[in-house]
């Protein structure tokens, strides 16, 4: 343990000798503050907010992930380069307690430029309020819908399994089914069409989601909402009646135990908006129901989207929720270490640096790779599924695990998340990585012997 320390400690000397290294810190140091300082967003206070922590975040990552690789790769590659590695070598210290002392290393510089910057990432957020000066109803709106950690309920797909197939039944007898569909475009077809019925509401019809074991820990819940309209009016406005509270009359009308939420809203259609209601609307036993009317002000169909309707209340505070979206980049970082250490020992260092920034750029949009490939034709799909897919496969999906896609919008970072990314980028991928580096670098001839 002792030569691997001592090998981590060279490491980071080593590191902070690097004038890119030097460059990326100075970096950080001089425009997250200003960011904070120009940083406007839609001119609130809550836009001023996202829009500072989005890109803070976005570069902090960005720097220390070009700087892990760059790091993890130098550190190997000039030791065999410039022949220091052979008085190392010649020492009592096994190859993998060398790579293993450069992993150390390289974490330990992440953990604290990490820890840094997104401390002052956080503290400059902490006190813009402070700073600006905005006016009340900025201050409540940022500390609802930024200054927390919401959890979301989504509405489950509705089963029209039975819908379905009594339509085609029903089809069918009646000699109807669309020619030149086989069976399965048809029910696919019915089922989306079965799923659009039971999120439309004509004039004056009513939708009603349920919600079970919901447990705010504030005095406020949010309707986070979506839809379409057809036809559209001149405006697109749609009037809507909102409900929400005790479910057994929100759908039945029964007597309920707490207050009903019940307001009339105008609201944009093609776009999210958040309505804001009392969370003593909330039966003792969690189960919440929400309705939407749309009212015969109206002269339109209201159509909710898979995705429009949520129901979002604080489950955590912007604290805990921050230091778990920074972990989320810690762990990216340790998978790019472990790559950077992979590929350092058995490539030079332009390749080597190159291999990993593919994978990098590749991993960062795996997401979108798989999203794609998904809606191409069946012949390119089947290519895709025996070629390229397993190798993106590999790779961790680091859009997935974007730090940022829960923190603007204040959506929670559960601790089951957090365990899932570790053990996928972490536990497997670059523990995998890093296996592999240390049994090519255990075989790999570091000198040829003459005679």
């Amino acid at each position: 343990m002792r030569s691997i320390w001592a090998v981590a400690m060279n490491t980071i000397k080593q590191a902070m000798r690097m004038k890119i290294a030097i460059v990326f810190m100075i970096l950080l140091f001089v425009l997250l503050p200003v960011l904070g300082m120009t940083t406007t967003g839609d001119e609130t206070l809550k836009g001023r907010l996202q829009t500072f922590v989005s890109y803070g975040l976005s570069l902090t990552s960005l720097l220390l992930c070009l700087l892990t690789i760059i790091v993890s790769i130098y550190s190997v590659t000039s030791d065999i380069d410039q022949k220091q590695i052979y008085t190392v070598v010649t020492k009592p210290i096994r190859r993998f307690q060398l790579m293993l002392g450069k992993l150390l290393g390289v974490l330990l510089l992440d953990v604290v430029l990490l820890a840094l910057f997104s401390t002052i990432i956080f503290v400059i957020a902490i006190y813009t309020p402070k700073f600006v000066d905005p006016p009340e109803s900025e201050i409540i709106e940022a500390n609802n819908e930024f200054f927390t950690a919401r959890a979301a309920l989504s509405v489950p797909p509705v089963d029209v399994t039975d819908m379905v197939k009594a339509r085609y039944e029903q089809l069918k007898q009646s000699d109807r089914l669309p020619s030149g569909y086989t069976y399965e475009q048809t029910i696919d077809e019915l089922t989306k069409q079965a799923q659009l019925s039971k999120r439309a509401a004509d004039v004056g019809g009513w939708l009603v989601w349920e919600f079970h074991n919901v447990k705010p820990l504030s005095d406020s819940m949010f309707i986070r909402f979506k839809y379409e309209i057809l036809p559209n009016p001149p405006d697109s406005q749609v009037y809507g009646r909102w409900m929400a509270g005790d479910w057994q009359f929100v759908k039945y009308g029964q007597r309920p135990q707490t207050p009903i939420y019940d307001q009339l809203h105008k609201n944009a259609a093609r776009t999210f908006h958040e309505i804001e209601f009392p969370a003593e609307v909330l039966p003792e036993d969690g189960h919440l129901a929400i309705a939407f009317q749309n009212v015969p002000y109206n002269s339109s169909t209201v159509i909710f989207p898979p995705d429009g309707l949520e129901v979002l209340y604080k489950a955590d505070s912007f604290g805990g929720n921050f230091l778990r979206a920074v972990l989320l980049i810690l762990f990216r970082l340790i998978f790019l270490a472990c790559l950077g250490l992979f590929a350092a020992s058995f490539l030079s260092f332009p390749v080597a640096i190159l291999l990993c920034l593919w994978i990098f750029s590749t991993a960062s949009i795996s997401g979108f790779v798989n999203d794609s490939f998904s809606l191409l034709s069946h012949n390119v799909g089947v290519f895709y599924t025996y070629t390229i897919q397993w190798i993106v496969g590999l790779l961790p999906e680091f859009d997935k695990y974007n730090p940022t896609t829960f923190i603007i919008p204040a959506r929670l970072v559960n601790w089951s998340f957090l365990a899932k990314c570790a053990l996928f980028m972490v536990c497997i991928k670059a523990f995998l990585a890093l296996i592999i580096g240390l049994i090519v670098f255990r075989y790999r001839e570091i000198a040829r012997i003459t005679v």
